[in-house]
């Protein structure tokens, strides 16, 4: 008989040991290992094992069952469109027969809905099996009416009748089950084209001991999904939980498990949302799709831009950026308010923009341009809430802190986009004529640019008034029409 033993098994990384510590040796995470049940493995030398042919008969050096890339079959890519522009693009294009995408998010961000509308498109098309491990079959079927487009519209497998199922056009199957045999059992008789897991931390396998949502049972209810899925071809999505600290919940073997690792974010008190990919093995990762949260449940936004510029009114301490998102431009307006500190060490706070990203255009501000910001408190934020982390935001955070610190207003119409080097320099960015392009569609007539892009032509084209400077300071005088540095007080 099998021996059981006691493991402490991490939460973040899926590593085992025998002895409980307050930090992974891993991982490095705290707090993170929880105890577990093992049974202890037959002996190696007990184990069956498959006979291996003679070499002598099976002919030496000859392969058994690889083949030369070259004769390996192509076969061409088809994807299963989801219903969303949004959600095609962070997928690269639709769903892939096959794969296995996992989507995180907060609690009550939209993951479900998401899902659920994305399944009313596609089940027209094609199967969809919907598995609600922590809803029950009525609480979706409400759900399903509220997003439903025709009122009172009903879902096969939730009651709904099928007259009206015809009329949906909908290959729609619901099962509300947290049994992962069951559930194996109806992927296997249904077969669908798309199976939605809600949620894989709700699963449990009855064969471990384990209590729902740990480690050992996310990562099998996973794996065995994993295996049905490939071996039936359907393109399955999966549900996941995030922690307090905002990461997936579950070991990172999940992570690795899946094809494509999508979260989907926003601010609870914006109507907003965006999905992007932090992993995807058939596209890219850094693109990004904007969803805005309606009564109707989630709206594709086509021209994200109006959702991250201010009024129309231009205000001191204001400046406009362009943003890319993968190939996607977005025009954002940058805040920021400088002030006389009160305290020793003034403060600085940063809102979509990293914190220390911030320190270091305001040393580079002080030092080449001579203003005083180090007795002056520095607050900036990105109108909309969105998070810029991609360097051609920095001479737009200067111009607004220095706008701010002046009282000056910037011209209206402008954009600024350019990499700040520690010696002062602008550095040039790449996607500069999308950027440009964007701008000139959302009707900007200046744009403040590093020198040398040789988009002159391009610019005018567009109707922009292209100002290329090669430092800070001869970007911030083209952008404000002042010399930012004649002020040393």
């Amino acid at each position: 008989m099998a021996k059981s033993s006691a493991v402490f098994v991490c939460t973040s990384c899926g590593a085992q040991t025998r002895q409980f510590f307050g930090k992974c040796s891993s991982c490095g995470s705290w707090n993170s290992l929880v105890e577990q049940l093992q049974t202890a493995a037959p002996a190696a030398d007990s184990r069956r094992r498959r006979p291996v042919p003679n070499q002598a008969e099976a002919g030496a050096g000859q392969p058994k069952r690889s083949e030369p890339i070259q004769s390996v079959g192509e076969r061409p890519l088809q994807r299963l469109a989801t219903g969303y522009g949004e959600f095609d693009r962070v997928l690269g294009g639709g769903l892939v027969p096959g794969s296995l995408v996992l989507l995180g998010g907060d609690p009550g961000i939209g993951k479900s809905t998401l899902l659920l509308q994305s399944c009313r498109s596609m089940a027209g098309r094609t199967s969809v099996l919907y598995v609600s491990a922590e809803e029950s079959a009525q609480q979706v079927k409400l759900r399903w009416r509220r997003l439903a487009e025709v009122p009172g519209a009903e879902v096969t497998g939730a009651g709904g009748s099928g007259a009206e199922a015809q009329n949906l056009g909908a290959d729609f199957q619901l099962l509300a089950e947290t049994d992962l045999e069951l559930v194996l059992q109806e992927l296997e008789a249904l077969r669908p084209a798309v199976a939605i897991i809600d949620s894989i931390q709700a699963l449990h396998d009855a064969e471990l001991g384990s209590a729902p949502g740990s480690v050992a049972q996310v990562r099998e209810c996973a794996a065995a999904l994993a295996r049905i899925a490939k071996r039936q071809n359907t393109a399955l999505l999966l549900v996941g939980h995030v922690t307090k600290e905002g990461m997936l919940a579950g070991p990172k073997v999940l992570e690795h498990l899946v094809d494509a690792v999508l979260t989907f974010e926003g601010d609870r008190f914006a109507s907003h949302r965006l999905l992007r990919a932090a992993k995807n093995r058939f596209g890219a990762t850094h693109e990004l799709g904007v969803f805005e949260m309606r009564d109707r449940g989630l709206a594709e936004v086509t021209n994200p831009s109006e959702l991250f510029l201010g009024g129309d009114e231009p205000s001191a301490g204001t400046a406009t950026i362009v943003a890319c998102e993968g190939t996607r431009p977005l025009v954002v307006e940058l805040q920021s308010l400088v002030s006389t500190t009160s305290y020793a060490s003034p403060r600085r706070t940063a809102t979509g923009i990293g914190t220390n990203r911030l320190h270091q255009i305001l040393a580079v501000l002080e030092k080449h341009l001579g203003l005083p910001l180090s007795r002056f408190d520095c607050y900036l934020a990105v109108a909309g809430g969105l998070e810029v982390e991609e360097p051609a935001a920095d001479l737009g955070v200067a111009a607004a802190v220095v706008a701010s610190y002046r009282d000056l207003t910037m011209p209206p119409g402008t954009v600024l986009v350019g990499e700040l080097g520690l010696g002062g320099q602008l550095r040039p960015v790449g996607q500069l004529e999308l950027r440009l392009g964007e701008a000139a569609r959302l009707g900007f007539t200046r744009a403040v640019v590093p020198k040398g892009t040789g988009l002159a032509n391009v610019a005018a084209g567009l109707g922009l008034q292209l100002l290329e400077a090669s430092t800070v300071a001869a970007a911030l005088v083209a952008a404000l029409g002042v010399n930012p540095a004649d002020d040393r007080t």
